[in-house]
């Protein structure tokens, strides 16, 4: 009996030991085809790389990634692309631990649910049997069934679904935006060169300037000279202003 209590009182293996005994016991087949599965999950699901459910807290994302990166570490792991999985792994856990991004997964899945919730209460006005069961049990039956493989499995392709259609607008705003700036970008160039032509014209006005003067100067200094045999008109008499007179060339 005392060697019992003994044994029972004594301490365990820590969970570094036992990550390591569990590691030394995969086959290098296993760290194959957890390299395959993490290069074959949809991208924009974080929760997907470390294979948890959407429901997992930070410290359940903190175990799992340190189980899976040194399941397919590169240097314990040959497979040729093992670098490329542990490199995904860790930017999954580092999204998953930005409140963020966390923040935005999380309400895609909540979107997610509650299409698929919305979905069913339509198939239940039809099914009139599953109905009833589901007044009767006080929601403890819908609440098995999202519990079930096949709600998982439904909300897994229903969140992919609206992940997509999420980083398909955002890459399509990035692209109106793109195109805003570059028309921006277009429109100040042309300021820059209009502003920058009145400016050398501007300047080569200015250079002319003497050159304009000097000849207007020439021009007042020597007058209009009268050709020969041409006749001036004559001055207004200034004692009657309101009448003038003009002389007119005389026939001969």
């Amino acid at each position: 009996m005392g060697e019992t209590a003994t044994s029972a009182a004594a301490p365990t293996p820590d969970e570094d030991l036992l990550l390591k005994n569990f590691l030394a016991e995969v086959s290098e087949v296993e760290r194959d085809n957890e390299v395959t599965r993490i290069l074959s999950c949809f991208k924009l699901n974080s929760f997907e790389y470390l294979n948890l459910p959407f429901d997992s807290s930070p410290d359940d994302v903190k175990r799992q990634y340190r189980k899976l990166s040194l399941l397919v570490h590169p240097d314990k792991c040959k497979h040729p692309q093992a670098k490329e999985a542990f490199a995904a792994l860790a930017k999954a856990q580092q999204l998953l631990h930005d409140p963020q991004e966390r923040e935005y997964l999380l309400n895609q899945v909540h979107s997610a649910k509650e299409e698929l919730r919305a979905k069913r209460k339509k198939q239940l006005k039809k099914d009139t049997a599953t109905k009833l069961k589901s007044l009767v049990d006080e929601g403890k039956y819908e609440q098995e069934y999202e519990r079930s493989d096949e709600f998982q499995q439904q909300l897994k392709l229903k969140v992919r679904e609206l992940l997509t259609d999420q980083e398909w607008r955002r890459r399509k705003m990035q692209i109106r935006i793109s195109e805003e700036e570059g028309r921006l970008k277009k429109d100040e160039e042309e300021s820059k060169e209009l502003w920058k032509r009145k400016r050398e014209h501007e300047e080569q006005w200015e250079d002319t300037r003497e050159n304009r003067v000097s000849s207007w100067r020439d021009f007042m200094k020597g007058g209009k000279k009268v050709k020969k045999g041409e006749l001036r008109p004559p001055k207004l008499k200034t004692e009657d202003p309101n009448k003038s007179y003009v002389q007119r060339p005389v026939q001969r």
